[in-house]
């Protein structure tokens, strides 16, 4: 007999899916965009309540500079780091727009993908277990922004606990993700001279022409083969048009799978050359998140396929994805860790994003038996 689409195992008690979609409103309706420090304090003490609600202990919410952290432990020698971020891309008001709402079996409203319902997945996978010792959940509030702000407290907790599970969405059909690109953004800002466009065009450096070239160059540093894709995505250039403009701004994105093409492409974007002497460039950004390499998932990923069978949940598939998360910093570290492990559903950042309920209380199993098999395990 099955409960929630979750075999029975003597081990869990599987979680309640309507229990599990009302908390995740609760969730979903404090809206909790990055950068909004008072929006994000609400959020942080509403998961911080529910935590306590349902593991049986409050976490320690972690103030810092760009919103507070919440910081869970279930006591006892660190063994596994479950790792979250409870800020979103969206703007306050969307959810105005865009009310929580349940309709045939999915679940929508602002952050709701990326990442509200694998944060839920987790609370309840974890209080599926009898014996809680040995874990930690960290829930950051700027994960969205570049993790500046969290980056060193994620690694020490991963490097104390050993192992992490990451609660960024599923890739498509459920799987989970055992490899990322290193991921940077750089701005390059063109430094021209303005003048009137009709009566002395000559007499200005135009920002915009000088731009159009070098976007065209930086367009070339990327490289197929290697994964390594480089992608203005941004412009920002001149105020009327009666001026020649003086300033631009490009952004450029960059992700990259191998470790040594951080430094190609560094190199590269330093060494622009202008095409009007008169014209100044100056580059600023760079990497944030390092690649995540399919060596970090090498003994977690087919821990996954294993608890997954054993408990008659749906097959565990990996794939390697483009986007960066706070796996990458982990991986990077050299811990141990497996991505993807929240939610089912789509449209990551878009407005149509969207949760499969059924797979909630499926998703939050398998978190539980990963944790267990965590728990004893002595070596790897």
């Amino acid at each position: 007999m099955r409960h929630n689409g979750v075999v029975p195992n003597k081990n869990f008690v599987a979680p309640d899916v309507t229990e599990m979609v009302r908390d995740l409103g609760r969730l979903v309706n404090i809206e909790s965009p990055s950068l909004d420090i008072p929006a994000l304090t609400a959020s942080a003490r509403e998961l911080a309540a529910m935590m306590q609600q349902r593991l049986g202990a409050p976490p320690m919410i972690v103030d810092s500079a760009m919103g507070p952290h919440v910081h869970w432990s279930g006591g006892g020698s660190p063994k596994v780091l479950i790792v979250g971020h409870h800020d979103t891309v969206f703007a306050k008001g969307a959810l105005a727009e865009r009310p929580f709402t349940v309709v045939a079996g999915r679940a929508t409203g602002p952050g709701i993908f990326d990442m509200k319902a694998g944060i839920i997945q987790a609370i309840y996978g974890v209080a599926a277990l009898a014996d809680k010792s040995g874990v930690e959940i960290l829930i950051t509030s700027d994960e969205e922004v570049g993790s500046h702000h969290s980056r060193d407290f994620i690694v020490e907790r991963a490097q104390a606990c050993g192992a992490v599970l990451v609660l960024e969405p599923s890739a498509d059909g459920g799987a989970l993700k055992t490899a990322r690109k290193g991921t940077g953004t750089f701005e390059l800002h063109v430094h021209g001279r303005a003048s009137h466009a009709g009566l002395e065009p000559e007499k200005g450096v135009n920002a915009l022409i000088e731009a159009a070239q070098q976007i065209l160059e930086i367009a070339q540093f990327g490289d197929g083969e290697l994964g390594t894709t480089v992608t203005p995505t941004v412009a920002v250039i001149g105020s009327v048009d009666n001026v020649v403009p003086a300033h631009a701004k490009i952004s450029i994105d960059v992700r990259v799978v191998e470790a040594q093409e951080r430094q190609r492409v560094e190199t590269a974007m330093n060494s622009l050359i202008v095409n009007n002497p008169q014209a100044r460039l100056e580059m600023k950004g760079g990497f944030n998140r390092p690649p995540m390499a399919p060596t970090a998932s090498t003994w977690l990923f087919p821990m996954a396929v294993e608890v997954a069978n054993e408990l008659g949940l749906p097959a565990v598939h990996g794939v390697a994805v483009g986007g960066g998360s706070d796996g990458n910093f982990t991986a990077a570290a050299g811990v141990a860790t497996l991505d993807g492990l929240g939610a089912v559903g789509g449209g990551a950042h878009a407005d149509h994003e969207w949760v499969d309920v059924a797979q909630m209380p499926q998703r939050a199993l398998l978190i539980a038996g990963l944790v267990q098999r965590l728990q004893n395990r002595s070596e790897h």
